[in-house]
C-alpha cells in the first residue's frame, strides 16, 4: 500500500515536523488544504502516521485511539461519509477534577464522549459490535480536550479547515479526563447514557450516546477495521474515545467543565488561569 496519493515522501516529513513544531511552540500553521490542493484523506494519515512516529522518537508512547466526526451532521459539514481517527499519547491524560496547565494548548475544546477500555486485542478485518462488547474490560465517561495545530479560519481569505486538516493533525486529539462510574459494557445499554456539559456551572451541550452511529461500540469496531490494511490492532489495556455525543465547547482559562452522566457520575476539569 502507498504512503500517499499524491504528496511525496519528503512533503509528507515536512508537514509532520511542521505540525509536531506548532504542538510544541502553541503557533498553528497555515491549512494544509491551502498549501496542497490536491490532497487526500490517504495523504493526510501518511502525514498522520509521520506525525506519530515523530512523537514516539522524541519518548512519548500511545496509550489509546480516539474517533471523531463519528455523527451525521459532522460528517455533513465537513463532507466526508465516515468518521476519522487519531493517536493518544501518554502525556494527554490529565486527573478527573484535575487542573489543566495554562498555555498547554492552542485553542482548547471540550467533548462529552465514553471510553471503551479494551480487556482483549481486536484486530480487523471483521470486527462487529458484538466483538467489542465481549473484549472491552469496562467502559467509562470522558472528556476530550480537542486542539488545532492547523489554523482553524485562514486569516486571509477566511478559508475553513478541512478534514484532510484535522486527520493530518491527529485527528485534533490533545488531551482525556477519565472519570465518573465504571461500567461493563454488557450491563447498560450504551445506546442511552446521556450527558449533560456544564461550563462554569451552566448547561452548554446535552447528548445521548446513540448518536455515535447508533451505538458507541460501533465506532470501536468502525476503527478496528479501518486499521487492518496497516496491520495495527486495537491493544489490550488500551483506551478507545468511541467519538462525542455533544458539539465541542471552546474552553477559556479559568473555565471549569463538568460532563453529568446521571447515574454514571460526573467528570470534569478545570483550565488554569493564564498568569500575566
Amino acid at each position: 500500500m502507498p504512503e500517499s496519493d499524491t504528496l511525496s515522501a519528503e512533503a509528507i516529513a515536512d508537514t509532520a515536523r511542521r505540525l509536531y513544531e506548532a504542538e510544541k511552540t502553541r503557533v498553528p500553521i497555515r491549512q494544509l488544504s491551502l498549501q496542497y490542493p490536491g490532497m487526500t484523506i490517504d495523504d493526510a494519515y501518511a502525514v498522520q502516521r509521520a506525525l506519530v512516529d515523530l512523537k514516539a522518537a522524541d519518548g512519548r508512547s500511545v496509550r489509546g485511539r480516539k474517533i471523531g466526526l463519528t455523527s451525521k451532521v459532522m460528517q455533513r459539514a465537513v463532507s466526508i461519509t465516515e468518521p476519522d481517527y487519531g493517536a493518544i499519547f501518554d502525556d494527554m491524560f490529565f486527573d478527573d477534577g484535575g487542573t489543566v496547565p495554562a498555555g498547554r494548548f492552542i485553542r482548547p475544546r471540550i467533548e462529552v464522549e465514553l471510553a471503551f477500555i479494551l480487556g482483549e486485542d481486536l484486530k480487523g478485518p471483521g470486527v462487529t459490535l458484538y466483538d467489542v462488547l465481549s473484549a472491552s474490560e469496562y467502559v467509562t465517561p470522558a472528556l476530550e480536550i480537542l486542539d488545532a495545530r492547523v489554523q482553524m479560519s485562514d486569516p486571509e481569505t477566511g478559508h475553513l479547515r478541512t478534514i484532510v486538516d484535522t486527520i493530518a493533525d491527529n485527528a485534533a486529539d490533545a488531551g482525556i479526563v477519565l472519570g465518573g462510574r465504571v461500567v461493563r459494557p454488557m450491563d447498560v445499554d450504551l445506546r442511552w447514557v446521556s450527558a449533560l456539559l456544564l461550563r462554569n456551572g451552566s448547561i452548554e451541550e446535552s447528548g445521548v450516546a446513540a448518536a455515535v452511529l447508533n451505538h458507541p461500540g460501533n465506532g470501536v469496531a468502525w476503527l478496528a477495521n479501518r486499521l487492518a490494511p496497516h496491520g495495527v490492532p486495537l491493544r489490550a489495556g488500551e483506551v478507545i474515545l468511541a467519538g462525542s455525543f455533544t458539539t465541542p465547547i471552546f474552553a477559556e482559562p479559568g473555565d471549569t467543565f463538568v460532563a453529568d452522566y446521571g447515574p454514571l457520575g460526573t467528570v470534569s476539569c478545570s483550565f488554569a488561569r493564564e498568569v500575566g
